[in-house]
């Protein structure tokens, strides 16, 4: 188990979220992609923040009863997003997720570009069928 890497689980073509973009397309990407939270990404596609839909309520809420104009998503992302990288192996990954709240984790080359995510779905899977193995 302590060989298998992130690369083997990862889901390989991502969403993300453009910087730049507004709060409304946000939630639509969201709700699209049937997502909890998305990674946002510059021209580059390197991961600068990360978006989930908790953040999208709040701001919705408050731009609402404020009646503000567009926010975009570079004023309310989370922008020092955990990420992981593609190498990484997945016993380590359980471990950060044992201690973190993030449900799913950009996954990223040396250069920070975006090339997954990973779920916590996908690595309590992945731990349940070694297990398995085991007791086989």
């Amino acid at each position: 188990m302590s060989d298998l890497t992130v690369s083997a689980l990862m889901g390989k073509h991502p969403s993300a979220i453009a910087l730049g973009t507004e709060l409304t397309q946000v939630v639509e990407q969201l709700l699209q992609n049937k997502a909890s939270g998305l990674p946002v990404v510059d021209e580059h596609h390197r991961v600068v923040g990360f978006v989930s839909e908790q953040d999208c309520l709040r701001k919705l809420l408050i731009s609402s009863y404020h009646c503000e104009g567009s926010l975009i998503v570079d004023e309310f992302m989370h922008d020092q997003p955990l990420t992981v990288g593609e190498e990484d192996s997945v016993v380590d990954v359980a471990e950060l997720m044992v201690t973190q709240k993030p449900k799913v984790y950009p996954v990223v080359d040396d250069q920070n570009r975006l090339v997954g995510m990973l779920s916590r779905h996908q690595v309590l899977r992945a731990l349940k069928d070694t297990r398995r193995a085991c007791d086989a």
